[in-house]
């Protein structure tokens, strides 16, 4: 039966293709694809470790036999009774065969999925004796999963009633040509360490459970140019594994086992969206100027050094963020080293072929995290806890650490440096006292660096308000608009329940985007947008109005903002813009 999903539409196109159902959790089962030639090594794996749980009950039993009825009641070796059953049963065998041997699924992995899809069948069953039997089902698959990962199995226990682990969002990567399938990934939650695994995976797009417009999982996925999806609540339980699934990242909707006619449909507008993908990809060569002439600087955003590429195909003109708290995530407490860093920083600096690359210093904390331990944060609001430059300010090890790479990747090409979350002028001292401190240490050390400019992310409204103090400490700044809209409106920009309230069209927000704009021109300093606005086509002609001429977003929206510049009028959009800003109601002044 076909049903439709709502939420929150955070990266355009359409997606067709058969569900990848991840659980909402945590857990330590490997998620990955496998070679064709791996298939009967895999399924071997799945019937030794099912063997092995069989020969461990057997002697289970044995061992009750030789009990009396006070140390072993007769219901544990009915139990076991039923534990045998449910391993030999011939659904949950040829079910884990199936998704190893048509979908390429590791073991482990196709385990879990046909636990899955069994344990809804238990779940729908009108016998509550029966639907009980479903924690039987996940006690027998966890007992396998353990002989898989060589650890020895628990001695059996009377079932008790407990929900399945989820499989852990990791390793989605495939090899080429393996599956024909188009996928598309349905889970509670990514983090943005998921979503880097993600990146190079084969994942047509996705829909989450939870997020905002403006949560890092969703400007990922923006970057990653697929449609996706946020904030759809449920739909991590309401889809199957192996539905067919439309997911429509304009409208923000999601169509579960759609008929012949909404396939058409949908397909229609893929081949309409290819159309205008290839007619925007003229542009790429284009200067970035507006009909009087005004040059516009169009900088692309990134998450690795890898996505350097990425941004000369889209005609970037360098890099206004490298977003380098990625390079810290998901390494279990394990933080890169400064010839890592230093590594990391100087392919990005290359791949840029002399263009320059503005590197923003590590900021985790609130929706990016350095691990998946988000859900255990002790935290109440991680966004207004210990983050971005006060985390590095913590850490003054760390912080020179990261400090020493940049510098000297800067030896390589142009470098900028961007400190985020500033608002106190101890910080910007602090800051720039620690830049000092990791210069003499390669001083000290003999160890070549090049200069760098020094900028600062207007993100609190306490910062946009005394832009004079940071001007007189740094070179050109940076407005992250997506921090700046959940500063100013106290609004979480990751969590859907007040998604509706995040507004960059409130007069408080344009008011201090403006005044930071108008007040860096009246200094001769640069100024940039590199927040969500920066790439959203709606905002191109007021940003450029209010006199804003550099723009950092991610790759796949520069040939979209670009031709909104070109068709652009900066003279004439100058008072229009003054009067969206004054205006009581600036998102009807806006529409066309």
């Amino acid at each position: 039966m076909t049903f439709s999903v709502h939420g929150i539409a955070v990266a355009r196109g359409v997606a067709i293709g058969r569900a990848v159902v991840l659980g909402s959790g945590r857990a330590d089962v490997a998620h990955y694809f496998i070679e064709p030639d791996q298939v009967a090594a895999e399924i071997d794996r799945v019937r030794v470790g099912r063997n092995a749980v069989v020969d461990e009950i057997h002697r289970l039993q044995q061992t009750i036999t030789q009990m009396g009825p006070k140390e072993a009641p007769h219901e544990l070796s009915a139990l076991l009774d039923v534990h045998l059953m449910l391993l030999q049963d011939e659904e949950l065998i040829s079910g884990v065969k199936h998704w190893i041997t048509d979908r390429l699924y590791n073991a482990e992995w196709a385990l879990t999925t046909q636990l899955e899809v069994l344990a809804r069948q238990f779940d729908e069953m009108e016998d509550d004796y029966l639907r009980e039997r479903k924690a039987d089902l996940e006690q027998v698959a966890e007992r396998i999963l353990r002989y898989m990962k060589g650890v020895a199995s628990p001695v059996a226990q009377p079932p008790v009633q407990r929900r399945q682990a989820p499989i852990r969002q990791q390793d989605l990567l495939l090899p080429d040509d393996s599956v024909d399938v188009p996928l598309v990934l349905i889970a509670h939650d990514l983090s943005p360490a998921d979503m880097l695994q993600f990146k190079q995976s084969v994942f047509a797009g996705f829909v989450t459970d939870v997020g905002g417009k403006t949560s890092h999982t969703a400007i990922v996925a923006r970057s990653m140019d697929i449609p996706a999806v946020v904030g759809a609540r449920s739909a991590s339980h309401l889809v199957r594994q192996d539905d067919w699934v439309v997911i429509d990242g304009d409208a923000g909707i999601m169509i579960v086992d759609p008929s012949p006619i909404i396939l058409a449909e949908y397909g229609f507008k893929q081949r309409q969206a290819e159309v205008e993908r290839t007619r925007l990809s003229r542009l790429r060569h284009t200067p970035a100027v507006t009909l009087d002439g005004q040059k516009v600087e169009l900088l692309a955003n990134i998450e690795l050094p890898e996505d350097a590429a990425a941004a000369l195909q889209a005609g970037a003109v360098g890099v206004g963020l490298f977003r380098s708290e990625f390079l810290f995530m998901g390494r279990q407490g394990r933080l890169p080293g400064e010839e890592e860093q230093y590594q990391a920083y100087r392919r990005a600096v290359e791949g840029m072929e002399g263009l320059p690359v503005t590197i923003r210093t590590v900021d985790v904390g609130a929706d990016k995290p350095l691990d998946d331990s988000r859900h255990d944060d002790a935290h109440l609001n991680p966004a207004l806890g210990l983050r971005a430059i006060r985390w590095s300010l913590a850490e003054p090890e760390m912080f020179r650490t990261q400090l020493r790479a940049i510098l000297r990747a800067a030896a390589h090409g142009r470098v900028n440096l961007l400190v985020p979350m500033l608002a106190h002028a101890s910080e910007i001292r602090q800051t720039l006292a620690q830049l000092d401190f990791a210069r003499a240490e390669l001083d000290n050390r003999g160890v070549a660096y090049g200069a760098v400019a020094v900028g600062a992310m207007i993100e609190v409204p306490a910062a946009a308000l005394s832009v004079r103090t940071f001007l007189r400490h740094f070179d050109f700044l940076s407005i992250g608009t997506n921090d700046l809209i959940q500063y100013t409106l106290a609004i979480d920009r990751a969590d859907e329940s007040v998604a509706h309230l995040y507004d960059p069209c409130h007069p408080a927000v344009l008011r201090l985007v403006a005044d930071t704009i108008a007040e860096c021109r009246a200094q001769g300093k640069g100024v940039s947008v590199c927040g969500e606005m920066a790439g959203d086509v709606a905002f191109t002609r007021l940003l450029i109005g209010l006199g804003l001429r550099s723009f950092s977003m991610h790759p796949a929206q520069i040939l979209s903002v670009k031709q909104e510049v070109l068709r652009a009028d900066a003279t004439r959009l100058a008072p229009w813009a003054t009067g969206v800003v004054d205006a009581e109601d600036p998102a009807q002044a806006l529409a066309p």
